[in-house]
């Protein structure tokens, strides 16, 4: 029996499943899991619940069975037992059963305290650093002086890049200070007010959204669309705003973007502070790798920090999730954590080394070119020149990964070169990624340096 894998190996298909799965299955039956045996071909989950084991069995153990197969990379029968007190990681690596909390005041038990928080996730342990200063700061600030010092506070970044985090943190601080908080995503605010609508619980409803000194709204873009719920959210947001209770937001684009948001619900949101995480640069990344391996124990080399880091851009969640299964295949096949198995462990990840579709060629090219002290020019010449072709075979691929432009496309940015010309330089780089750390290192400057032109210019 393998228990410490067993959590760390459900760990990773967790941020796997979350992925794939809709957000409500995620949060109904997957989000209280935890992995609790490995042993020969049989890999159990802990269940909150009878009824959440016996609906994760019949819904989704070929989707759980699919995930851990790739994980384990091998044949894999899951099964499921009902731990009811629910279940703590222990220190040493094993699970025991979590004793019943002490009890709660009377105010703090009397109100629901919606989504229950990541213990994880609290100030202490975000890493900081200047694609999301200013938010962290922002977040500080309001769970130090709730409903005074910036209200509401819109935080808005794309997917995985920490928004979440902060609101656990900011909940996690303002249940410190013995406040009131409720911390629910968009899609829960709806399903409860729909609830409340078809069982005559309105007024319950208003309760327990009204009677608390800080609200924290995860997605809100999810509201978008949604007419009933957007209006009862309104008037929500109004009386706490009006009462100088504490409103957070969290959004994946900024709010005057979202569409279908009434321009009064706009001004009420534009009216507090707006703070966004930008994509965590090189020095970030492998800052959160090195502080989740601290946090965990565990020595990992330089290199292969920094390779997971350069491998998985754009999205923090994605790469701990790639970061998590590194560790667990060290452990499955007893091997040292090096870059040729922190290679196997990214390879088959879609979202590897992958930039939004919507790059601009032109700019590739341009900050390319800058970063070797060539121009654009010099790219689409006839020479040879090795430098200038290594600077063209880096030019190419990333082009290749970061726009969704054609192979003749490509070729025609970079001199009317032809389209197997274009394939040979990009394979050529991908091939020596996995093996030239230097390599490496200019494909993540040359993207670093558009992303830093880019917030200076927003």
């Amino acid at each position: 029996m393998i228990v410490r894998l067993a959590r760390e190996v459900w760990e990773t298909a967790l941020g796997r499943l979350q992925v794939e799965v809709t957000r409500h299955n995620y949060e109904t039956w997957l989000k209280d899991t935890v992995g609790l045996e490995y042993s020969g071909d049989v890999f159990t989950v802990g269940a909150p619940s009878a009824f959440v084991a016996e609906c994760l069995e019949k819904r989704m153990t070929p989707i759980i069975h699919k995930t851990l197969k790739a994980l384990l990379q091998r044949e894999v029968t899951v099964t499921y037992r009902v731990v009811h007190a629910g279940i703590a990681a222990q220190d040493d690596g094993g699970l025991s059963l979590r004793a019943p909390a002490p009890a709660a005041p009377a105010r703090e038990r009397s109100r629901p305290q919606g989504n229950s928080l990541n213990p994880r996730y609290t100030f202490a342990s975000f890493v900081v650093g200047k694609s999301n200063h200013f938010a962290h700061a922002a977040a500080v600030a309001v769970a130090e002086n709730p409903g005074h010092s910036y209200n509401p506070l819109v935080i808005h970044s794309g997917v995985g890049l920490g928004k979440t985090h902060l609101l656990h943190a900011i909940a996690h601080h303002v249940q410190s200070k013995g406040l009131q908080y409720l911390y629910v995503s968009a899609e829960q605010f709806t399903n409860d007010f729909v609830s409340a609508l078809r069982e005559s619980r309105v007024e319950e409803f208003r309760e327990k959204y009204r009677s608390i000194d800080v609200l924290l709204i995860d997605d809100i873009q999810f509201i978008a669309g949604k007419e009933h719920s957007r209006e009862t959210f309104f008037h929500t947001f109004n009386d706490l705003h009006l009462a100088s209770k504490q409103i957070v937001i969290s959004s994946d684009a900024l709010p005057r973007s979202l569409p279908l948001l009434e321009d009064r619900f706009l001004s009420r949101l534009e009216g507090g502070l707006r703070a966004e995480i930008l994509p965590p640069d090189l020095e970030t990344r492998m800052a959160i790798l090195t502080k989740k391996a601290q946090q965990m124990h565990i020595a990992v080399p330089p290199d292969v920090v920094d390779f997971i880091a350069r491998k998985v851009p754009r999205n923090i969640r994605e790469m701990e999730g790639a970061f998590n299964r590194l560790l667990a295949m060290a452990q499955l096949t007893n091997q040292p954590l090096t870059l040729d198995l922190a290679a196997q462990a990214v390879a088959d990840l879609p979202t590897v080394a992958k930039r939004p579709a919507t790059a601009n060629p032109q700019e590739i090219v341009s900050a390319t070119a800058a970063y070797f002290g060539l121009t654009p020019d010099d790219l689409r010449a006839k020479t040879r020149k090795k430098n200038i072709a290594h600077a063209r075979q880096v030019a190419a691929y990333l082009l290749r990964e970061d726009t969704n432009r054609s192979l003749a496309e490509i070729g025609q940015l970079l001199g009317e070169r032809g389209h197997s010309t274009v394939l040979r330089a990009h394979d050529k780089i991908a091939y020596e990624l996995n093996l030239d750390a230097e390599l490496r290192k200019q494909i993540g400057e040359v993207r670093d340096s558009m992303d830093q032109r880019r917030s200076q210019s927003a």
